[in-house]
């Protein structure tokens, strides 16, 4: 990088008649590569002098003196060089030499480590600029995580608030029921912490909360309640855990609950060859009345989706013949991979 700059410092002392062309070239390109070292040095001045708490008059003043003491520096460097080349006999009058080519030398020397000094401030900017870059990321991972978090903490408290609400109308009807939904809701949540925790789980043990928590829900709306389950091949892919979970609640809240016979809740799972697509569909009420939503699962999985996989992974709903449909499509991940 240096040996252009050094090229360019013989051309002028030739053009002066200072050198030879062939002497300049020795004498200019190693004291160039020789300067580059002291340019280093620039880095250090430039980051003793940031842009943003120095003033110019100050930025201006300490470039000044750094470029001269690093020329003066270097115009002894090059004093010794010039000696060097002359006790060789290469130049017979290496003082008068030396006395033509100083004012140069400096002079280029001086302008070189402005330049470096410059080089110094920008890459300073831009290293401040990638950092700020940096950091700006790592907040929005954080707050993307936390969000997660948040997120996932809701599933818990709002799932038992409708089991006790349901073991709570069975203990005046079925006291054994109830009893038996309680041991059933033990087993369930003892899963959920086991899994909830983990960032992703095969799509079998998501299935296998969810026909819990059907089991559970059986209880209060005993052949009112059906459930079917197909994944097949798509059993091995993971899944963010409890993803179902709201969907499948959801089902029963606002589908069998509201259907005077019940019906089937199924849940089916197909791997594509990038796209692996989960559908829950229930009946309901087509009477119901109007502008109720589907609760707080669709717009909780719909959230963690986003966070998690951000426009790769989609939750979609539509009513079509009686019953209520949810998609759900995210990429496909293998638990081998």
């Amino acid at each position: 990088m240096w040996a252009p700059p050094g090229v360019l410092l013989a051309a002028l002392l030739a053009l002066q008649g200072v050198l030879g062309w062939r002497m300049a070239v020795a004498t200019a390109v190693p004291l160039s590569i020789a300067y580059g070292f002291l340019c280093l040095s620039a880095w250090y001045v430039a980051a003793g002098s940031p842009i943003d708490r120095a003033g110019p008059l100050r930025i201006a003043a300490t470039a000044s003196v750094a470029a001269f003491m690093s020329s003066a520096v270097w115009l002894l460097i090059g004093r010794g060089w010039l000696g060097l080349i002359a006790g060789l006999g290469h130049i017979p009058n290496a003082g008068v030499a030396f006395r033509a080519a100083a004012p140069t030398v400096f002079g280029f020397g001086f302008l070189l480590y402005l330049l470096a000094m410059a080089v110094s401030y920008f890459a300073a900017a831009f290293a401040a600029s990638r950092g700020a870059e940096r950091r700006a990321l790592e907040t929005e991972v954080l707050a993307r995580e936390a969000e997660l978090r948040a997120l996932r903490a809701q599933i818990d408290p709002h799932f038992l608030f409708n089991s006790l609400q349901s073991i709570s109308a069975l203990t005046a009807v079925d006291p054994a029921a109830a009893r038996r939904m309680c041991l059933l809701l033990a087993d369930f949540l003892r899963d959920t912490l086991a899994l909830g925790a983990r960032e992703r789980i095969p799509l079998s043990s998501e299935l296998a909360i969810a026909k819990r928590f059907l089991s559970i829900e059986q209880v209060r709306f005993g052949d009112r309640l059906r459930v079917e389950v197909t994944a097949d091949a798509a059993e091995e892919c993971l899944v963010p855990p409890l993803v179902l979970q709201p969907l499948v609640e959801n089902a029963v809240t606002h589908g069998i609950a509201h259907v005077l016979d019940g019906g089937v809740v199924r849940i089916a799972a197909e791997r594509g060859v990038a796209v692996l697509r989960i559908r829950v569909d229930n009946p309901y009420d087509r009477d119901r009345p109007a502008g109720r939503g589907t609760g707080f699962g669709v717009a909780n999985v719909r959230a963690r989706l986003r966070n998690l996989y951000g426009t790769d992974a989609a939750l979609s709903t539509e009513e079509k013949d009686g019953r209520f449909i949810a998609n759900v499509e995210l990429p496909v991940e293998a638990a081998a991979e």
